[in-house]
């Protein structure tokens, strides 16, 4: 792999992946399906979540969510979760991302919990 780019983001998706097995042992990186892409993380099928990973030093929140809910329809699932890394945040804190959803889906992950 030599676009820096590509590792950059492979990086970051295995780092997630390898948080999120400390819940779901299941979790593992999504094979690319170009323009049909269903977003970077499968999880248990019972989890009804799309997670768009992004890795990169200058942020485009607007274009990443875009591209979020594109997956999100790609994958038919209710819900999206775009996982950024801050800069100066390394993939050994992964915990410390941001993630960043629609307010309607989490109020509706907020509401279930009741």
């Amino acid at each position: 792999m030599s676009n820096p780019q590509r590792r950059k983001g492979t990086a970051a998706e295995a780092a997630v992946v390898a948080h999120l097995r400390n819940w779901w042992p299941e979790a593992e990186r999504r094979v690319l399906h170009g323009s049909t892409d269903k977003g970077d993380v499968i999880l248990p099928r019972d989890i009804d979540l799309t997670i768009e990973i992004k890795n990169q030093r200058t942020y485009n929140f607007p274009a990443w969510f875009k591209q979020m809910q594109i997956e999100q329809a790609n994958a038919n699932t209710t819900r999206g979760l775009l996982v950024v890394k801050p800069n100066g945040i390394g993939v050994s804190q992964v915990g410390s991302w941001w993630a960043v959803m629609p307010l309607d889906q989490a109020i509706e992950l907020l509401d279930e919990t009741r």
